[in-house]
């Protein structure tokens, strides 16, 4: 398995208290997944500037909760490089529906983007309802706890 070159940056000086638990957290998932990803980029941001990511890549102008980019692929198409940008005031907005945490919900956002660069997909339901099992399942076996499943009954979670 290929060791996981993490950097996580911060500008949003919200989310620099959650760096640590974060880099903890995705290296242990890192490990349980075994993918092929072998560089990671997560970068915590405010809304204006989730904002402008959101219209510059999807023509949305608005912020959403995660974007997620693949840098570079192996010969075999599989993502060796990614990025992933995680809202910071999303995350603590949804904590607060969901689960109270705003820590548990950055690390689900890191998940699912992290998910995305191993090749999950959700734009179907039976995608979204795998996808979210797996983080659900990672989530457990990190002793966190599920926070998909308990939320299930508002709504699908806007990651993208």
């Amino acid at each position: 398995m290929p060791t996981l070159l993490l950097e996580i940056a911060a500008p949003a000086s919200s989310g620099r208290t959650f760096v640590p638990m974060l880099r903890r957290r995705l290296r242990q998932a890192h490990r349980l997944l075994h993918p092929p990803l072998r560089e990671l980029s997560v970068v915590l941001v405010g809304n204006r500037r989730m904002a402008g990511l959101h219209d510059r890549f999807l023509g949305i102008c608005k912020p959403t909760d995660v974007l997620t980019f693949e840098l570079d692929h192996d010969c075999e198409g599989n993502v060796t490089s990614g990025e992933i940008v995680i809202c910071v005031p999303e995350a603590i907005r949804q904590a607060k529906l969901r689960c109270g945490d705003a820590g548990r919900e950055l690390l689900l956002y890191a998940l699912h983007g992290t998910l995305h660069l191993c090749g999950f997909d959700d734009r179907t339901e039976r995608g979204f309802q795998a996808m979210h099992h797996r983080e659900d399942q990672i989530l457990i076996e990190l002793g966190v706890g599920p926070v998909f499943a308990r939320s299930q009954t508002r709504g699908r979670i806007g990651v993208e």
